[in-house]
Parts: C-alpha cells; structure tokens; sequence
C-alpha cells in the first residue's frame, strides 16, 4: 500500500515493497532504498542505508497522523497523507487553516530565541521561534505567510507540550 508523507512543502509517495525482519525495501517517489530499521525505543529507531547510520525520533503531533520527526541535526514536521486524511482535511478546512496559525511544540523544553516581534510580517518558512529539548535546538517556522499576532513567551522560558508560543494572522 502506497501513502503519501508531506514534510515540510514536500510531498512524496512511499510504499513498502518488501519486509523481512528489520530489512526492508521501501519505494520513495520511484527510487528503491534498501534499509535496515530497529526500534531501539518507543518512538526512537536506528536505520541503516548504504553503510551509514541514522538515528531518528518519532513525536506524535497535533493530530492522529501528524508527527515531528528529530534526527542528529534536523527536526521536521511529518504528515501522513492517505484517504482518510484527505477527506478529513477537505471537511475541516477552516479548522485547520485556523491551527496553522498558532505554533506550538510537541514536548516540554525551554526557549532559546525568538527572532520576530509582534507585528512583524513574516512569510512561511522563516524561523519564529527556537526551542531546546531533549538536548537538541528545533527551529518552529511559519507556516503562512502572515503577521506575527501575538507571542505567549519570553526568551528562557520553560514550556509545556502544545503550549501555544506564537500566533500569526
């Protein structure tokens, strides 16, 4: 079964081709990638490909099929896009136009630096906003271009999971 994930502004098709064990060949926009997956922990795998290893972390996010998705260096935000989501997503269209609109984070960590101020007008993907956790810096990004509304927090301070951080207009 083929389903589609959206990272970012990127869309692509991914299908399992074949499994055995923790081997597995996965298909991803027409390129086979040949891979190696153990779960070392819950939400935390380790993945091999061509010789190298990656270690990612799987955190669910605002929805059932949302996830942020953290390797050494990188953080991203993960939709899993099948039919039942592109249903969903075309009857709650105002509901989730209105979610993009206030960036959160999915776990407790501490405010590094928040690069905007109120009013400021900013266009999707500039940085709003850094977060440490787990021992690791996220930049959360616009997700529209807008004015920046409203910032909840300051510099330093301790947040809580979905905590509302900023919100644009």
């Amino acid at each position: 079964m083929a389903i589609d994930i959206k990272i970012g502004d990127r869309e692509a098709n991914v299908r399992l081709v074949k499994k055995d064990g923790s081997k597995a060949t996965i298909d991803v926009d027409g390129i086979a990638y040949e891979v190696d997956i153990v779960m070392v922990e819950e939400g935390v795998y380790s993945i091999l490909h061509n010789g190298k290893s990656y270690s990612v972390e799987m955190i669910p996010g605002n929805g059932p099929k949302n996830y942020f998705v953290n390797t050494y260096s990188s953080a991203y935000e993960v939709e899993i896009i099948d039919a039942q989501s592109r249903y969903q997503k075309s009857r709650n269209k105002d509901s989730i136009e209105s979610t993009e609109k206030i960036i959160t984070t999915p776990m407790p960590g501490k405010v590094v630096r928040i690069p905007v101020s109120e009013g400021q007008r900013v266009t999707k993907g500039d940085t709003l906003i850094v977060i440490s956790a787990m021992k690791m810096e996220s930049d959360y990004n616009a997700t529209l271009d807008g004015i920046v509304k409203k910032i909840h927090v300051n510099e330093g301070d301790s947040v809580a999971n979905n905590q509302p951080l900023i919100e644009l207009e």
